[in-house]
C-alpha cells in the first residue's frame, strides 16, 4: 500500500492506494513538521489513518509547504516509521508536487497559486529551476495573500469605490487598528488575507477589481515565469486562486504571449495518478 499526503496548515488530504489499485481518501487535521513535535504528529496518524489503512503501508510520500529537507524531513520520516514500521517515507516540498501533479513525468512549468504563490522548471523527474517565491511581503504575486494585502491597502487608502467600500465595511466591520494587528501582531497573517479572496470574487467583475486581478497575475508572469521556457511549454497551474479565477488568469498567460496549460484545483488526484504510473 502506498499513502499520500498533501498537507495545507489547516488540513491534510490522504489518498491510500491499495494493492489492488484502488483509492482510500482520508483527511485529518493539519501537519507543520516545524512547530509540531513527533508525539502530536504520531497522534494524529495513530487516531485517523492506522483505523483506515492499518499497519501495512509500504511508501509514503508526504508533500508539504515548507518542506525541504533538513529537521522538518527528519522528523516526518521518524514519525511515519514509528506508527507504520517498515515503511519508506519521502517528504518533499509543495512545489515538487505541483510539478509531479500537473507534469507528470514529463518537463513543464509549474506554478502554485493558493493562499501563497510559487513556481519551478520541472525536467520530469525534479525541479530543475525555482524561481523565490519570497512570502507574502517579498513577494507570492498573484497568490491569495497577495489580492487581499492589496484589497485592504485599498481599503485602508480610501480607494475602493463606494459601492465596494461600503460591502466590505458592512460585512467585516474592520477599523484600522484591528487590521494592523491582525497583519503585524497576530500569528498566520496571511491566512487572515487570503481570507478575503472570496469577497474578491463576488465583485471580479467591477473594474476596480478586474484591474486588481488582471494586474496582479500580470505582476506573478512578469516578475517569474519569465525566467522560464515558456516559449517552449505551456504553464500550468494548481491553486484555488487559479481555478477559481481561471478565465482572467488565462487571458494574462495569452496577452503575456505564454501558452496556458492545465489548471487543477488541488493537487492530491494528480499525485495519486502520478504514483500509480511510477515505474
Amino acid at each position: 500500500m502506498q499513502l499520500i499526503a498533501d498537507s495545507g496548515s489547516t488540513k491534510v488530504s490522504w489518498r491510500a492506494i491499495l494493492d489492488d489499485g484502488s483509492v482510500k481518501s482520508v483527511e485529518t487535521v493539519g501537519i507543520n513538521p516545524v512547530f509540531m513535535d513527533d508525539a502530536a504528529i504520531e497522534s494524529i496518524l495513530m487516531e485517523n489513518l492506522v483505523p483506515v489503512t492499518g499497519n501495512s503501508v509500504e511508501k509514503i510520500f508526504f508533500y508539504g509547504a515548507g518542506v525541504v529537507g533538513g529537521e522538518p524531513s527528519a522528523k516526518l520520516e521518524r514519525c511515519f516509521g514509528k506508527v507504520f514500521p517498515g515503511s519508506e517515507c519521502e517528504a518533499v516540498s509543495d512545489v515538487l508536487a505541483a510539478a509531479r501533479a500537473l507534469c507528470g513525468h514529463k518537463p513543464g512549468i509549474a506554478c502554485i497559486l493558493g493562499t501563497g504563490s510559487n513556481s519551478c522548471f520541472y525536467d520530469g523527474e525534479a525541479i530543475e529551476l525555482n524561481v523565490r517565491a519570497g512570502g507574502f511581503i517579498l513577494g507570492d504575486e498573484a497568490s491569495g495573500a497577495y489580492l487581499g494585502k492589496r484589497l485592504i491597502s485599498d481599503f485602508i487608502k480610501g480607494l475602493l469605490p463606494p459601492p465596494i467600500e461600503k460591502e466590505f465595511t458592512k460585512r467585516y466591520g474592520l477599523d484600522y487598528m484591528t487590521i494592523v494587528q491582525k497583519v503585524y501582531r497576530e500569528p498566520m497573517p496571511s491566512r487572515f488575507l487570503a481570507s478575503f479572496s472570496p469577497f474578491i470574487a463576488e465583485f471580479k467583475n467591477h473594474p476596480h477589481m478586474a484591474n486588481l486581478l488582471k494586474s496582479s497575475f500580470e505582476e506573478f508572469l512578469r516578475r517569474n515565469i519569465i525566467h522560464y521556457d515558456y516559449k517552449k511549454y505551456p504553464v500550468n497551474f494548481v491553486g484555488s486562486v487559479a481555478y477559481y479565477y481561471k478565465d482572467i488568469l488565462e487571458k494574462a498567460v495569452n496577452a503575456a504571449g505564454m501558452r496556458m496549460g492545465i489548471i487543477l484545483k488541488a493537487p492530491i488526484d494528480g499525485l495519486v495518478e502520478y504514483h500509480k504510473n511510477k515505474k
